[in-house]
Protein backbone atom coordinates (compact mmCIF):
# COMPACT_ATOMS: atom_id res chain seq x y z
CA UNK A 1 0.00 0.00 0.00
CA UNK A 2 1.53 2.91 -1.30
CA UNK A 3 2.17 6.34 1.42
CA UNK A 4 0.84 9.73 0.33
CA UNK A 5 2.83 12.87 0.79
CA UNK A 6 1.37 13.36 3.81
CA UNK A 7 2.85 9.85 5.13
CA UNK A 8 -1.14 8.32 5.60
CA UNK A 9 -1.68 5.10 3.68
CA UNK A 10 -4.70 4.75 1.12
CA UNK A 11 -5.99 1.73 3.06
CA UNK A 12 -5.73 3.82 6.26
CA UNK A 13 -7.60 6.86 4.97
CA UNK A 14 -10.32 4.74 3.89
CA UNK A 15 -11.02 3.36 6.89
CA UNK A 16 -11.07 6.80 8.39
CA UNK A 17 -12.89 8.06 5.83
CA UNK A 18 -16.15 5.29 6.56
CA UNK A 19 -15.66 5.71 10.44
CA UNK A 20 -16.65 9.37 10.41
CA UNK A 21 -19.60 9.06 7.59
CA UNK A 22 -21.01 6.16 9.96
CA UNK A 23 -20.06 8.83 12.95
CA UNK A 24 -21.63 11.43 10.72
CA UNK A 25 -24.78 9.71 10.83
CA UNK A 26 -25.62 9.65 14.72
CA UNK A 27 -25.60 13.63 14.08
CA UNK A 28 -29.44 14.31 12.43
CA UNK A 29 -30.77 12.03 15.29
CA UNK A 30 -28.72 13.84 17.95
CA UNK A 31 -29.88 17.28 16.91
CA UNK A 32 -33.74 16.59 16.37
CA UNK A 33 -33.40 15.70 19.97
CA UNK A 34 -32.34 19.06 20.55
CA UNK A 35 -34.88 20.74 18.57
CA UNK A 36 -37.56 18.86 20.66
CA UNK A 37 -35.86 19.69 23.86
CA UNK A 38 -34.98 23.14 23.68
CA UNK A 39 -35.59 26.19 21.21
CA UNK A 40 -31.99 26.14 20.34
CA UNK A 41 -31.93 27.07 16.19
CA UNK A 42 -29.55 25.58 13.45
CA UNK A 43 -27.23 28.65 13.79
CA UNK A 44 -26.66 27.85 17.39
CA UNK A 45 -26.32 24.63 17.23
CA UNK A 46 -23.73 24.47 14.57
CA UNK A 47 -21.87 26.98 16.85
CA UNK A 48 -21.99 24.92 19.84
CA UNK A 49 -21.16 22.16 17.52
CA UNK A 50 -17.56 23.73 16.33
CA UNK A 51 -17.03 25.43 19.80
CA UNK A 52 -17.13 21.78 21.86
CA UNK A 53 -15.16 20.37 18.76
CA UNK A 54 -12.79 22.83 18.48
CA UNK A 55 -11.92 22.79 22.52
CA UNK A 56 -11.27 18.57 22.65
CA UNK A 57 -9.69 18.55 19.45
CA UNK A 58 -7.29 21.78 21.06
CA UNK A 59 -6.94 19.66 23.97
CA UNK A 60 -5.98 16.33 22.40
CA UNK A 61 -3.61 18.18 19.81
CA UNK A 62 -2.05 19.65 23.25
CA UNK A 63 -1.47 16.45 25.31
CA UNK A 64 -0.69 13.89 22.18
CA UNK A 65 2.81 12.99 22.35
CA UNK A 66 5.06 14.07 19.90
CA UNK A 67 5.67 11.80 16.81
CA UNK A 68 8.33 12.30 13.86
CA UNK A 69 6.55 12.25 10.51
CA UNK A 70 7.49 13.38 7.08
CA UNK A 71 6.59 17.11 7.66
CA UNK A 72 8.74 17.22 11.21
CA UNK A 73 11.98 15.54 9.35
CA UNK A 74 14.86 17.63 8.24
CA UNK A 75 14.89 18.32 4.80
CA UNK A 76 18.25 17.01 4.22
CA UNK A 77 16.58 13.55 5.14
CA UNK A 78 13.70 13.75 3.00
CA UNK A 79 14.29 11.62 0.06
CA UNK A 80 11.19 11.60 -2.35
CA UNK A 81 11.47 10.96 -5.58
CA UNK A 82 11.42 14.02 -8.01
CA UNK A 83 11.08 16.93 -5.01
CA UNK A 84 11.46 17.64 -1.27
CA UNK A 85 8.32 18.53 1.00
CA UNK A 86 8.96 22.13 2.09
CA UNK A 87 7.40 23.66 5.04
CA UNK A 88 4.26 25.19 4.80
CA UNK A 89 4.15 29.09 5.64
CA UNK A 90 2.29 30.64 8.54
CA UNK A 91 0.58 32.70 5.73
CA UNK A 92 -0.35 29.49 4.11
CA UNK A 93 -1.59 27.71 7.17
CA UNK A 94 -3.80 30.38 8.22
CA UNK A 95 -5.26 30.67 4.50
CA UNK A 96 -5.73 26.67 4.64
CA UNK A 97 -7.82 26.76 8.03
CA UNK A 98 -9.61 29.99 7.07
CA UNK A 99 -11.01 28.35 3.76
CA UNK A 100 -11.61 25.20 5.36
CA UNK A 101 -13.33 27.04 7.93
CA UNK A 102 -15.75 28.76 6.05
CA UNK A 103 -16.47 25.61 4.09
CA UNK A 104 -17.48 23.72 7.49
CA UNK A 105 -19.79 26.70 8.18
CA UNK A 106 -21.35 26.76 5.27
CA UNK A 107 -21.84 23.21 4.92
CA UNK A 108 -23.65 22.35 9.09
CA UNK A 109 -25.74 25.37 9.26
CA UNK A 110 -27.50 25.19 5.53
CA UNK A 111 -28.03 22.01 5.99
CA UNK A 112 -29.43 22.18 9.17
CA UNK A 113 -31.77 24.77 8.02
CA UNK A 114 -32.49 23.09 5.15
CA UNK A 115 -33.75 20.20 7.60
CA UNK A 116 -35.86 22.56 9.60
CA UNK A 117 -37.27 24.46 5.98
CA UNK A 118 -38.30 21.43 3.80
CA UNK A 119 -37.52 18.18 6.01
CA UNK A 120 -34.98 15.96 6.79
CA UNK A 121 -35.72 13.20 3.51
CA UNK A 122 -35.72 16.07 1.21
CA UNK A 123 -32.49 17.97 2.77
CA UNK A 124 -30.60 15.35 2.76
CA UNK A 125 -30.91 13.76 -0.63
CA UNK A 126 -30.84 16.65 -2.14
CA UNK A 127 -27.30 17.83 -0.40
CA UNK A 128 -25.83 14.16 -0.39
CA UNK A 129 -27.06 13.68 -3.70
CA UNK A 130 -25.50 16.99 -5.07
CA UNK A 131 -22.08 16.48 -3.26
CA UNK A 132 -20.89 13.49 -5.50
CA UNK A 133 -21.53 15.14 -8.28
CA UNK A 134 -20.16 18.71 -8.03
CA UNK A 135 -17.40 17.17 -5.88
CA UNK A 136 -16.87 14.51 -9.20
CA UNK A 137 -17.14 18.00 -11.30
CA UNK A 138 -14.61 19.92 -9.71
CA UNK A 139 -12.07 16.74 -8.94
CA UNK A 140 -12.38 16.68 -12.88
CA UNK A 141 -11.66 20.33 -13.68
CA UNK A 142 -9.28 21.71 -10.71
CA UNK A 143 -7.43 17.94 -9.50
CA UNK A 144 -7.63 16.47 -13.08
CA UNK A 145 -8.88 13.50 -11.35
CA UNK A 146 -10.84 10.67 -13.63
CA UNK A 147 -13.81 8.77 -12.03
CA UNK A 148 -13.52 5.93 -14.87
CA UNK A 149 -16.20 4.15 -15.64
CA UNK A 150 -16.24 1.64 -12.48
CA UNK A 151 -15.95 5.31 -10.34
CA UNK A 152 -19.11 6.77 -12.36
CA UNK A 153 -21.21 3.26 -12.12
CA UNK A 154 -20.35 3.25 -8.25
CA UNK A 155 -21.88 6.85 -7.75
CA UNK A 156 -24.76 6.24 -10.11
CA UNK A 157 -25.06 3.15 -8.00
CA UNK A 158 -24.98 5.55 -4.47
CA UNK A 159 -26.99 8.56 -5.70
CA UNK A 160 -29.60 5.79 -6.67
CA UNK A 161 -29.13 4.04 -3.57
CA UNK A 162 -29.69 7.43 -1.86
CA UNK A 163 -33.06 8.60 -2.92
CA UNK A 164 -34.50 4.67 -2.51
CA UNK A 165 -33.01 4.86 1.37
CA UNK A 166 -34.44 8.25 1.78
CA UNK A 167 -37.64 9.13 -0.38
CA UNK A 168 -38.74 5.61 -0.43
CA UNK A 169 -40.91 5.91 2.50
CA UNK A 170 -42.99 8.53 0.77
CA UNK A 171 -44.55 11.42 2.21
CA UNK A 172 -41.91 14.29 1.45
CA UNK A 173 -42.41 17.95 1.09
CA UNK A 174 -40.23 19.72 -1.37
CA UNK A 175 -40.04 23.35 -0.66
CA UNK A 176 -37.46 25.67 -3.05
CA UNK A 177 -36.28 27.79 -0.05
CA UNK A 178 -35.18 24.95 1.51
CA UNK A 179 -34.03 22.68 -1.35
CA UNK A 180 -31.74 25.91 -2.45
CA UNK A 181 -30.36 26.19 1.18
CA UNK A 182 -29.31 22.13 0.46
CA UNK A 183 -27.84 22.82 -2.68
CA UNK A 184 -25.71 25.75 -0.40
CA UNK A 185 -24.48 22.75 1.93
CA UNK A 186 -23.86 20.78 -0.55
CA UNK A 187 -21.32 23.36 -2.17
CA UNK A 188 -19.91 24.20 1.04
CA UNK A 189 -18.98 20.37 1.55
CA UNK A 190 -17.56 20.07 -2.11
CA UNK A 191 -15.25 23.00 -1.65
CA UNK A 192 -14.13 21.98 2.15
CA UNK A 193 -13.47 18.41 0.35
CA UNK A 194 -11.89 19.57 -2.62
CA UNK A 195 -9.57 22.27 -1.00
CA UNK A 196 -8.68 19.27 1.59
CA UNK A 197 -7.41 17.02 -1.43
CA UNK A 198 -5.90 19.72 -3.02
CA UNK A 199 -3.59 20.97 -0.46
CA UNK A 200 -3.12 16.99 0.65
CA UNK A 201 -1.03 15.68 -2.53
CA UNK A 202 1.32 19.46 -1.71
CA UNK A 203 3.28 17.17 1.22
CA UNK A 204 3.94 18.52 4.51
CA UNK A 205 0.11 19.24 5.51
CA UNK A 206 -0.70 19.09 9.46
CA UNK A 207 -3.83 17.95 9.08
CA UNK A 208 -5.00 18.02 12.81
CA UNK A 209 -3.76 21.40 13.15
CA UNK A 210 -6.08 22.39 10.25
CA UNK A 211 -8.80 20.79 11.61
CA UNK A 212 -8.07 22.63 14.81
CA UNK A 213 -8.05 26.11 12.74
CA UNK A 214 -10.78 25.62 10.62
CA UNK A 215 -12.95 24.81 13.97
CA UNK A 216 -11.84 27.59 15.27
CA UNK A 217 -12.72 29.57 12.19
CA UNK A 218 -16.09 28.31 11.52
CA UNK A 219 -17.09 29.30 15.80
CA UNK A 220 -15.95 32.82 14.78
CA UNK A 221 -18.15 32.64 11.57
CA UNK A 222 -21.16 30.99 13.05
CA UNK A 223 -21.24 33.28 16.48
CA UNK A 224 -23.26 36.23 15.03
CA UNK A 225 -25.70 34.45 13.59
CA UNK A 226 -26.06 32.43 17.01
CA UNK A 227 -26.52 35.59 19.38
CA UNK A 228 -28.70 36.61 16.67
CA UNK A 229 -30.90 33.23 16.80
CA UNK A 230 -30.63 33.06 20.53
CA UNK A 231 -26.86 31.53 21.60
CA UNK A 232 -28.55 30.03 24.89
CA UNK A 233 -31.19 27.99 25.07
CA UNK A 234 -34.46 27.18 26.95
CA UNK A 235 -35.02 24.14 27.87
CA UNK A 236 -36.95 21.77 30.69
CA UNK A 237 -34.51 19.01 31.02
CA UNK A 238 -30.64 20.71 30.88
CA UNK A 239 -28.94 17.62 32.08
CA UNK A 240 -30.10 15.74 28.68
CA UNK A 241 -29.31 18.99 26.10
CA UNK A 242 -25.96 19.02 27.59
CA UNK A 243 -25.38 15.63 27.15
CA UNK A 244 -26.49 15.80 24.02
CA UNK A 245 -24.60 18.35 22.84
CA UNK A 246 -21.49 16.95 24.11
CA UNK A 247 -22.26 14.03 22.17
CA UNK A 248 -22.89 16.38 18.88
CA UNK A 249 -19.55 17.62 19.73
CA UNK A 250 -17.59 14.58 20.28
CA UNK A 251 -18.67 11.86 18.04
CA UNK A 252 -19.82 13.36 14.98
CA UNK A 253 -17.95 16.51 15.37
CA UNK A 254 -14.23 16.46 17.07
CA UNK A 255 -13.39 12.92 16.16
CA UNK A 256 -15.53 12.22 13.30
CA UNK A 257 -14.18 15.25 11.57
CA UNK A 258 -10.61 15.15 11.84
CA UNK A 259 -10.92 11.27 10.88
CA UNK A 260 -12.48 12.92 7.62
CA UNK A 261 -9.45 15.49 6.84
CA UNK A 262 -7.09 13.29 7.53
CA UNK A 263 -8.71 10.42 5.38
CA UNK A 264 -9.67 13.32 2.52
CA UNK A 265 -6.01 14.45 2.06
CA UNK A 266 -5.25 11.12 0.88
CA UNK A 267 -8.02 9.87 -1.24
CA UNK A 268 -9.51 10.60 -4.31
CA UNK A 269 -12.14 13.27 -3.92
CA UNK A 270 -14.77 11.75 -5.89
CA UNK A 271 -14.43 8.49 -3.67
CA UNK A 272 -14.48 10.48 -0.24
CA UNK A 273 -18.04 11.94 -1.58
CA UNK A 274 -19.63 8.48 -1.85
CA UNK A 275 -18.05 7.15 1.34
CA UNK A 276 -19.90 9.79 2.85
CA UNK A 277 -23.24 8.53 1.64
CA UNK A 278 -22.53 6.64 4.69
CA UNK A 279 -24.15 8.85 6.58
CA UNK A 280 -27.88 8.05 5.94
CA UNK A 281 -27.28 4.81 5.96
CA UNK A 282 -25.95 4.51 9.50
CA UNK A 283 -28.68 7.01 10.25
CA UNK A 284 -31.41 4.43 9.04
CA UNK A 285 -29.90 1.96 11.35
CA UNK A 286 -30.08 3.82 13.99
CA UNK A 287 -33.65 4.93 13.63
CA UNK A 288 -34.46 0.88 13.42
CA UNK A 289 -32.53 0.06 16.42
CA UNK A 290 -32.79 2.88 18.49
CA UNK A 291 -36.45 4.75 17.93
CA UNK A 292 -37.93 1.84 16.74
CA UNK A 293 -38.91 2.97 13.64
CA UNK A 294 -39.82 -0.07 10.75
CA UNK A 295 -37.73 -1.98 8.79
CA UNK A 296 -38.63 -1.28 4.98
CA UNK A 297 -37.80 -2.75 1.86
CA UNK A 298 -36.82 0.47 0.51
CA UNK A 299 -34.45 0.51 3.61
CA UNK A 300 -33.27 -2.92 3.08
CA UNK A 301 -32.57 -2.52 -0.93
CA UNK A 302 -31.32 1.59 -0.65
CA UNK A 303 -28.69 0.46 2.12
CA UNK A 304 -27.56 -2.34 -0.10
CA UNK A 305 -26.82 -0.45 -3.24
CA UNK A 306 -25.09 2.30 -1.18
CA UNK A 307 -22.90 -0.40 1.38
CA UNK A 308 -21.79 -2.18 -2.19
CA UNK A 309 -20.92 1.44 -3.93
CA UNK A 310 -18.97 2.27 -1.42
CA UNK A 311 -17.15 -1.36 -1.49
CA UNK A 312 -16.77 -1.20 -4.87
CA UNK A 313 -15.26 2.37 -4.49
CA UNK A 314 -13.03 1.53 -1.63
CA UNK A 315 -11.57 -1.93 -3.06
CA UNK A 316 -10.90 0.18 -6.64
CA UNK A 317 -8.98 3.04 -4.64
CA UNK A 318 -6.97 0.35 -2.85
CA UNK A 319 -6.05 -1.26 -5.92
CA UNK A 320 -4.95 2.10 -7.56
CA UNK A 321 -2.72 2.62 -4.65
CA UNK A 322 -0.66 -0.36 -4.90
CA UNK A 323 -0.04 0.14 -8.32
CA UNK A 324 1.61 3.06 -7.19
CA UNK A 325 5.34 2.96 -5.82
CA UNK A 326 5.93 3.79 -2.38
CA UNK A 327 7.72 7.33 -1.67
CA UNK A 328 9.93 5.81 1.38
CA UNK A 329 11.17 8.55 4.06
CA UNK A 330 14.26 8.03 4.93
CA UNK A 331 15.43 9.24 8.34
Amino acid sequence: MSHTSSGLPIGRGLLYLIVAGAAWGTAGAAASLVYRASDLGPSALSFWRCAIGVVLLLAARLLRPRVRTAASVPARLLRPRGRTAAPVPARRRLLRAGATGVGLAVFQTAYFAAVQATGLAVATVVTLGAGPVLIALGARVALGERLGRAGLTAVVGALAGLAVLVLGGGGATVRPWGVLLALTSAAGYSVMTLLTRWWGRDGGTDNSATTVGAFAVASACLLPFALVEGLMPHTADPVRLLWLLGYIGTIPTALAYALYFAGAAVVRSATVSVIMLLEPVSAAVLAVALLGERLTPATLAGTALMLGSVAGLAVAEARGARAVPAEPVLV
